[in-house]
């Protein structure tokens, strides 16, 4: 059965952090990438070029997990993650993340010299089960 957050812990996750996705390799070791990340109501939306190593693993295994951390406070969320191949929503995401992270100008110029000319997909990661260290509720 999901889990869910906390109010406390959806405060922490909704500020401006970059989180950490771990994936299964095919060898069964973990690969981890630092991941910009949206909490839209009760799923994480993610976004990645395609072919990349946490999308082949996804397409292959979809259980995963994405850490984010403050300075001592930190939340993990395990889950099942979905890919969605559609460009035009995969394009629209990764433009919504870049203006977060970077504002509208420098995500402009972004979209422009890389992610436009990339096949994109977006990931969305339920969440099943949290952990999280300086959360009271």
């Amino acid at each position: 059965m999901p889990q869910q957050l906390t109010e406390s812990a959806r405060r922490f996750l909704e500020e401006k952090r970059i989180g950490v996705l771990a994936t299964i390799n095919p060898d069964g070791t973990p690969q981890q990438s630092p991941i910009w990340y949206e909490l839209q109501g009760n799923e994480i939306m993610m976004n990645t070029r395609r072919g990349r190593r946490k999308d082949r693993n996804l397409r292959r295994d979809p259980r995963c997990s994405l850490c984010v951390e403050g300075e001592y406070d930190w939340v993990t969320i395990r889950g099942t993650a979905r890919l969605i191949e559609d460009p035009a929503t995969a394009q629209a995401d990764i433009r919504h993340l870049a203006v977060v992270n970077y504002g509208p100008e420098e995500a402009e110029r972004s979209m422009e010299r890389q992610f436009c000319r990339e096949p994109r997909v977006t990931i969305r990661l339920s969440i099943e089960h949290v952990t999280g260290e300086g959360f009271e509720e």
